[in-house]
């Protein structure tokens, strides 16, 4: 349907189909969803909320009601609920979406039973624990059931395990990137492993993979390698300079990938904005805070700025219309 969708666009940008005639052209290519297809969504869509509903719904009513529910009562109602979803799951077919919230909302569940027994017991474990606890305990049922959803919750476990980690350690065992700056480093690897992974089973394997959750690990990538870029060049630390060159070789293999390997401008799009990001905080840092203050400085900022997206755009465009096509 995406395909059929882009080339209906293209036919309408080139005026191919006058524009009195788009609606009928929309309801002939089927884009325009039928009274069942609603029925379908608004199905799933109440049975999603219902499963987190009832995840959220313990946690809150465990936490409301903290000071009246004794230890082995807190412990019964999030076990009985984690039991009952799991026992969902089992009866279901893992293929199923009944299926597949039922094991959403049990990884939920897990969380909620570990920060109550952490609460309880006062283990004294660091954040971090928790996280990486819960993701290796919940990665049988992630590759289990191979639900997009589930494989997110699970590298977001993970980004929030190594982000703790570092705030709480500064880097791993104290000697290997113990900068606090490596933590951008950390999760650039790990966000772009698991991207690499989703593509190549994507591509070699036929795993479902859908765009949005691609551009969503692409985008934990991203974000981690243009915050460790600009933290280089505020402060030109020597631990990471090696991002001088992980990141020109970032962003060529992002327009390779993603411009002849497997369109997709968006991704491209975010690859502009990182060096556009990167190019105005070098500007400040030459123009502004080591060379002399002058409004003339800001001026040619703001002119660079504007210079480079509009560039961007016009790039982009062309993209856009060559990938139509």
């Amino acid at each position: 349907m995406a395909s059929t969708r882009r080339e209906l666009m293209a036919l309408i940008e080139r005026n191919v189909i006058p524009p009195e005639q788009v609606s009928r052209a929309v309801k002939v290519a089927g884009l325009q969803p039928s009274p069942r297809e609603w029925a379908v969504f608004v199905d799933r869509l109440l049975l999603w909320l219902g499963g987190l509903a009832l995840a959220f719904a313990v946690l809150f009513f465990v936490a409301y009601n903290w000071a009246e529910m004794g230890r082995w009562l807190r412990f019964g109602v999030v076990q009985g609920a984690l039991v009952l979803v799991v026992g969902v799951a089992v009866w279901a077919n893992t293929s199923r979406v009944d299926a597949k919230v039922a094991l959403t909302a049990a990884s939920l569940l897990v969380g909620v039973l570990l920060a109550l027994f952490g609460q309880t017991y006062q283990t004294g474990a660091d954040p971090w624990q928790l996280f990486f606890i819960w993701a290796l305990l919940i990665l049988p049922w992630v590759y289990i059931v191979r639900f997009e959803l589930l494989w997110l919750l699970w590298l977001g476990l993970l980004n929030a395990a190594l982000g703790l980690y570092f705030h709480t350690w500064g880097g791993v065992m104290n000697v290997w990137f113990a900068s606090s700056e490596a933590v951008f480093g950390w999760l650039f690897m790990l966000n772009t492993i698991a991207l690499a992974v989703w593509e190549w089973g994507g591509k070699r394997r036929n795993w479902h993979v859908s765009p949005w959750s691609l551009r969503i690990v692409a985008l934990g990538s991203g974000v981690s390698i243009t915050l460790l870029m600009m933290t280089y060049v505020v402060d030109t630390t020597p631990s990471i300079a090696s991002v001088l060159v992980v990141y020109p070789l970032w962003l060529i293999a992002l327009y390779g990938v993603y411009r002849r390997w497997r369109s997709d401008v968006l991704l491209i799009a975010g690859g502009c904005v990182s060096a556009i990001s990167v190019v105005t905080l070098l500007l400040a840092r030459l123009l502004l805070w080591e060379g002399a203050w002058q409004e003339g400085s800001l001026m040619m900022i703001a002119i660079a700025v504007l210079a480079m997206g509009a560039g961007a755009v016009v790039w982009l465009k062309r993209l856009h219309q060559e990938a139509s096509q």
